[in-house]
């Protein structure tokens, strides 16, 4: 049903605003993290060959395991006889399962953690807190280069965590948010060009790249248009989305960068890496708040714009999963 789709989205906001992520014994990507992390001392091989092959068995056997869990669920939900307790049963867990896929008060709160820290003039502290948010080495960053990372980190977890989960939950309802938060835990977690976890990794980092192809650009272009609705600078948000948004490692993660850069009048800077945007690198705990605000804009306009019409597109044509 629509109705019960459109409902389980917004309860899932109203849930992720309210109450945050559960602690990680109650927390199913936690559950799927600490799998992976048993999984993959078991791929470590000699053969390249080999482990590139674990990293694609470890990606299919978790998804299929999480999917084949939600599957049994629903099925479980359609065994009750009342139609109208049916549905209340399937909106309340759908939208607890839903927003456990995206974490946007979380967000907020390592963002500020950051933050405060810096405020108190702890800059060590406030390494440590973004070292929890970010890839790289903070151990010698500058004031405002963690300010950088800070604000980079709500850009691009803005897809990873709020818009990438709920664009697939469009398209194939709770296994398909499901199916992309395991494939973008596995690359957070074993994603990474190193020798320990290039060829395990290989497959979740390619298969990331694929998933967030669409949400990224579609994520960057609702950015401008939360932009235009806070009275920040829309015009040269989209001008630097469209320039710079090609320029980091990751052919995903540039332009919802790109696209807070141009709107906070802001330049982002990884050391070695890229530089993003034509503002001054100098910020303050206002510019980490402003970001937030498109972070949060943007994830209710995504859902109203992108999901929503998803939703019921597949409902007109008969295809869409409810589950």
């Amino acid at each position: 049903m629509i109705i019960e789709s459109i409902i389980i989205i917004f309860f899932a906001f109203a849930l992720d605003l309210t109450f945050g992520d559960p602690k990680n014994k109650f927390h199913p990507t936690a559950w799927i993290g600490t799998m992976i992390a048993k999984l993959t001392p078991h791929l470590k091989n000699s053969s390249e060959n080999f482990e590139k092959l674990g990293g694609v068995v470890l990606i299919l056997l978790s998804s299929t395991i999480v999917i084949s869990l939600i599957t049994f669920l629903d099925f479980g939900i359609n065994l009750i006889t009342l139609d109208y307790l049916s549905i209340i049963v399937s909106v309340i867990i759908g939208g607890i399962l839903l927003k456990t896929t995206i974490a946007i008060k979380g967000m907020e709160k390592h963002s500020l953690a950051v933050i405060n820290s810096l405020e108190n003039d702890n800059i060590a502290s406030a390494r440590d807190h973004l070292s929890k948010i970010v890839k790289r080495d903070t151990n010698n960053l500058d004031k405002n280069h963690v300010f950088s990372g800070v604000i980079e980190s709500i850009s691009e977890n803005t897809v990873d965590g709020i818009t990438g989960p709920l664009f697939y939950f469009g398209l194939f309802g709770l296994p398909g948010a499901f199916a992309y938060r395991v494939i973008n835990t596995a690359d957070s977690m074993i994603g990474y060009r190193t020798n320990i976890f290039k060829n395990i990794g290989w497959f979740a980092a390619n298969c990331d790249k694929i998933l967030n192809y669409l949400p990224s650009r579609l994520t960057g272009l609702v950015m401008i248009f939360s932009a235009l609705i806070l009275g920040n600078n829309w015009k040269q948000s989209y001008k630097i989305m469209m320039r710079d948004g090609k320029k980091t490692e990751s052919p995903n993660a540039g332009y919802p960068m790109a696209a807070i850069a141009g709107a906070l009048g802001a330049k982002f800077e990884k050391i070695d890496h890229y530089s993003l945007g034509d503002g001054k690198f100098t910020f303050s705990k206002e510019t980490v708040h402003s970001a937030l605000s498109i972070m949060k804009i943007t994830s209710i306009i995504f859902s109203v714009m992108i999901v929503l019409p998803i939703i019921f597109l597949l409902s007109y044509l008969g295809w869409w999963i409810h589950a």
